[in-house]
């Protein structure tokens, strides 16, 4: 029997907020692709794949939330560095609010009332 994915490996839970985060490991410093996964790994997505945050970089790049630039590299080719551009700065600003809001909404939902036992209404025979 397969085990639910915890919150934080919930496919769809990260491809929601993975563009946030990577904003906010970028607004720390410039960083390449494979680099940002290994990032959001020791932040503690530790399933997070380069097919995962490769398709994010290319979608906040054509929206200009990003620019690149190519740097070379010892052990390769060049590599692709990436950084927010001020719509991206703002993006996180944005996406950031929402989060907390959010998760304000989610805190009172989930604490509020005693945990009632659902009670069967009974049928008249």
């Amino acid at each position: 029997m397969a085990t639910p994915a915890s919150p934080a490996r919930d496919p769809q839970l990260l491809k929601g907020v993975l563009p946030m985060l990577v904003l906010a490991l970028l607004r720390e410093r410039d960083s390449y692709g494979y680099e940002l996964v290994t990032r959001l790994q020791d932040a503690g997505l530790v399933d997070v794949a380069a097919g995962s945050v490769y398709p994010v970089l290319t979608r906040l790049e054509r929206d200009g939330h990003l620019t690149a630039y190519l740097v070379r590299s010892s052990s390769g080719p060049a590599r692709k560095y990436y950084t927010p551009t001020e719509s991206g700065l703002e993006l996180l600003t944005r996406q950031r609010r929402g989060w907390h809001q959010l998760g304000d909404v989610v805190a009172v939902v989930l604490t509020s009332g005693p945990h009632r036992a659902r009670t069967v209404p009974e049928v008249a025979p």
